[in-house]
């Protein structure tokens, strides 16, 4: 399944130099108490700051895997936003990262295609949602797939209140919700905010798809 997920891999906070480099004033003592002390204060409340921004608020990410081609490569790094989803629920077309339902301790990066409630029918690659709004269904439009990416397989899952379906955008090389079922929610993690790497690529909230339904 390895090959198949398009999966990320948080860095560590040993991988980012997270404080300027200090220069202590030089003195005949070397330094006075009071001066280490308020050192020792101020590092002790940077790697605080830094640590609640790093698990609360945002986090790097790598990708690693094909099942998001084209539109995340291996070794794209990205800038997961972490508040949005403590604020409101994803939407339709979001990239998320997410903590993979069958090991949580590594995590994945997909799309979400169905929400809550909603039934996803997949005929021949193409997907159908069908939500109280729309009984009859509505074919979704979706542009980020290269038509090389397309898969023509067939499938029909009625979500839970709390699941949603996610999918690669390379349909024949990604193993999602149509492989090992629903995500749960609690296991987004959160939102492909920013791409930093490739230069060429830099952008805001990359690859997120916007849908009317």
């Amino acid at each position: 399944m390895r090959g198949m997920m398009s999966d990320v891999r948080a860095l560590s906070d040993s991988d980012n130099d997270s404080f300027p480099n200090s220069v202590i004033p030089n003195s005949p003592q070397g330094g006075s108490t009071s001066e280490l002390t308020s050192l020792a204060l101020y590092g002790v409340i940077a790697l605080g700051i830094a640590l609640f921004i790093r698990f609360f608020v945002a986090a790097p990410f790598v990708v690693s895997g094909a099942s998001m081609d084209p539109t995340f490569a291996t070794w794209d790094y990205l800038i997961i936003d972490r508040v949005t989803y403590r604020l409101d629920n994803p939407a339709r077309g979001d990239v998320v990262v997410f903590k993979f339902p069958q090991d949580t301790t590594r995590s994945f990066i997909k799309r979400v295609i169905g929400l809550p409630g909603e039934t996803v029918v997949i005929e021949n690659g193409i997907v159908r949602i069908e939500s109280p709004a729309h009984p009859e269904g509505v074919v979704l439009t979706e542009p980020y797939i290269a038509a090389e990416n397309m898969q023509n397989s067939s499938m029909r899952m009625l979500l839970g209140p709390d699941d949603y379906f996610v999918m690669g955008d390379n349909r024949r090389q990604s193993a999602d919700s149509r492989t090992w079922g629903a995500l749960p929610r609690d296991l987004i993690v959160g939102r492909a905010l920013v791409r930093l790497f490739p230069f060429t690529e830099i952008g805001a909230l990359p690859g997120d798809a916007d849908f009317e339904n």
